[in-house]
Order: structure tokens, then C-alpha cells, then sequence
């Protein structure tokens, strides 16, 4: 993996609340994760003897969406120029799930055009991921 050609970004509804905004980061941060472990560093110890878990090897910046962007973002996503890139969503489906079995089924009689898309993580080449997200601002 070569990191300087890799870019990492999470867009997310800034319209959401906070908590949720956070909730959306972190679960969209656990599934990217799964799909790319190789972009979580090694272990560390530090200077007292503690160890420490890996994080990722790379920043991940945070920008801001709206519902409307991110629709449009998913949708891109299918082209053939960006499939390669690692791509995680959440959506209120997702958010309005209280189990994993609960959010299987239900995803599974949705049609994606129904779904509200929270946020969207992407990973891979930083020229790919800059095309998609290059002009958001940051979510702050």
C-alpha cells in the first residue's frame, strides 16, 4: 500500500445532530476498518511500557454533505472509474435499527432509492477520492 497515494474521507450530513454525526463517524470508521485492515497501523508501546492498538496510517478528514450530495455520491460510486474504491455508508435505516437481524431484513426490503444516507466513507487513490470529494468543505 503505497500511503501516499491514498486518501481516506468520511462526508457527513451536517444537517444531523451531533450525537448523531458522531454515531455515524464511528460506525462508518469500524466498517472501513473491516473492508481495509491493511490501513490500520501496528500496535505501539509507549515510552512507560503500555501498549496501545493500531490506528489507521493515514489522516481521515471529516467534510460536510447534505442528504441531496450524498445521494448523488452513492449514486457515482457505481461508475466504473470509482469502483475501485472502498466505499462504506450508513443511513436511517441503518440508525433506526435496534439489531443487526432488524436492519438485515429491513435492508433487504428497501430499495435503495428510499434510503437517506447519513454519511459515506471513502478509501483508496487520493486522485479518485479528490474527484468525488475535492470541493467539500470540513465538518466542523
Amino acid at each position: 500500500m503505497d500511503l501516499q497515494n491514498e486518501k481516506c474521507v468520511m462526508v457527513i450530513d451536517d444537517s444531523l445532530p451531533s450525537g448523531v454525526i458522531a454515531n455515524t463517524a464511528a460506525i462508518l470508521g469500524i466498517s472501513l476498518g473491516k473492508q481495509r485492515p491493511e490501513i490500520v497501523g501496528a500496535d505501539v508501546t509507549d515510552r512507560s511500557g503500555t501498549g496501545h492498538p493500531g490506528i489507521i496510517a493515514f489522516p481521515v478528514t471529516i467534510l460536510r454533505g447534505t442528504p441531496e450530495l450524498l445521494k448523488a455520491l452513492r449514486g457515482k460510486l457505481s461508475e466504473p472509474k470509482f469502483r475501485e474504491l472502498t466505499a462504506v455508508d450508513f443511513s436511517d435505516l441503518a440508525q433506526g435499527c435496534k439489531t443487526y437481524p432488524e436492519f438485515i431484513g429491513k435492508m433487504g426490503d428497501a430499495p435503495e432509492s428510499s434510503l437517506q444516507y447519513y454519511g459515506i466513507a471513502l478509501c483508496g487513490a487520493k486522485k479518485k477520492v479528490n474527484q468525488l470529494t475535492g470541493s467539500l468543505p470540513l465538518l466542523r
